[in-house]
């Protein structure tokens, strides 16, 4: 009896195995938002192809083609109540392997309501630096120093709409792809020259393209809020933390189907000898 409960536990076990396997990642491709390990994203796109594969932990992958605009993002997304001052201090710590054709930004991104704001800290940049307009002065910030800008968008796509609304950007002068953001220096920066910020929407880490082409691998993503931390190291299961060396395993379909198979061939040689 001993000898067939174990097989048994065995192969449940294996099955519990083979579903947290196929959960380790996420495919978009279509216009879509949701939450996934912690972290919510977003895909937008008006045309053109353009997929992402969340990794886990506010990392994914990414690839654009024939573009118009389009946008893939993981953050955090507020409830609309509370400014940047009362959600804490905000930074981002990443690294990206990201590998533009054409016009696209590598950058910290978000949304403020009332009012209706815009806002980039662009980190790098594929043929044509960003925004096109006068710099309204200089910040230094995290070691590298950002031209500050404020444009208006006019009858433009936003979160409430077709609206007219501001843009503020902090573009650095030289490209990095890795490294901290902190992005309440930032919005400190741009309020003390009287671009002032509303409550908060959204902040992500965000890879635009704009008819155009190319490809970005998220490699780390931590996000943190005040005294909460997102991302890093995925949450341990029980098991993991008890053996922190193991290493999380990936499978083909086709070594799924085998795992499943003898899984049922378990299960019928348990009742057969019953």
């Amino acid at each position: 009896m001993r000898k067939k409960t174990g097989i048994f536990l065995t192969a449940m076990m294996t099955l519990v195995f083979c579903v947290q396997v196929s959960a380790a990642s996420e495919n978009v491709s279509s216009n879509k938002l949701g939450v996934f390990e912690g972290f919510n994203y977003e895909l937008w796109k008006d045309g053109g192809d353009g997929n992402m594969t969340l990794t886990g932990g506010g990392k994914y992958e990414c690839e654009w083609n024939d573009s118009g605009n389009v946008l893939f993002r993981t953050g955090k997304k507020f409830d609309q109540t509370k400014t940047h001052d009362e959600l804490g201090g905000i930074s981002v710590d990443y690294n990206a392997d990201y590998r533009p054709n054409g016009n696209s930004y590598l950058c910290i991104y978000g949304w403020s309501v009332d009012p209706l704001v815009e806002f980039y800290v662009v980190e790098s940049w594929g043929s044509w630096r960003p925004p096109g307009a006068t710099s309204k002065g200089t910040i230094e910030v995290d070691g590298g120093t950002y031209d500050v800008y404020e444009t208006t968008r006019r009858n433009q796509p936003s979160i409430q709409g077709t609206k007219t609304f501001q843009q503020y950007w902090s573009v650095r002068t030289d490209k990095k792809t890795g490294g901290t953001v902190s992005v309440s220096e930032h919005i400190e920066a741009w309020e003390e020259m009287g671009m002032e910020l509303g409550k908060m929407y959204e902040v992500a880490l965000c890879v635009e393209g704009y008819q155009s082409s190319g490809r970005a691998n998220i490699t780390k993503h931590v996000m943190t809020i005040g005294d909460d931390s997102l991302g890093g190291t995925k949450s341990a299961s029980a098991s993991e933390a008890a053996n922190p060396d193991t290493e999380e395993a990936e499978f083909s379909p086709e070594v799924l189907g085998t795992l499943v198979f003898g899984i049922g061939a378990a299960m019928y040689s348990l009742n057969a000898n019953k």
